[in-house]
């Protein structure tokens, strides 16, 4: 299995309904080609560092998947085609800090070293 992690940027206008089904469209399709999202983390609405189209704000969106998927092309085309979608990131996460996050194995987020 591989670990990802993927931040949508949404426009600032979005409804809480609009960024809900951007998130079952995404669950879907990381489930399609067997792999399961982990997390979800809504950040809500923040300031840009700069402007983006016009735009001052944002809402921005977390997830983090397992999938045996090697290529994401899809989810990538699907984000780039929604005229909601500000910006995406996806990062493929190492082993080593997926399995920290507890994405890989049992589940279980590792305890912090100290």
């Amino acid at each position: 299995m591989r670990a990802y992690e993927m931040m949508i940027i949404m426009d600032a206008g979005v409804e809480e309904a609009d960024v809900s089904a951007r998130v079952k469209q995404v669950t879907e399709n990381v489930e399609a080609h067997g792999g399961r999202v982990k997390t979800e983390d809504r950040w809500g609405k923040r300031r840009f560092a700069y402007e983006i189209n016009h735009q001052q704000e944002g809402y921005y969106l977390v997830l983090e998947f397992v999938t045996e998927a090697r290529e994401m092309g899809t989810i990538e085309r699907l984000l780039q085609l929604a005229d909601d979608v500000v910006r995406h990131k996806l990062v493929r996460l190492p082993d080593k800090e997926a399995a920290r996050r507890g994405l890989l194995g049992d589940g279980a987020p590792l305890a912090a070293a100290g």
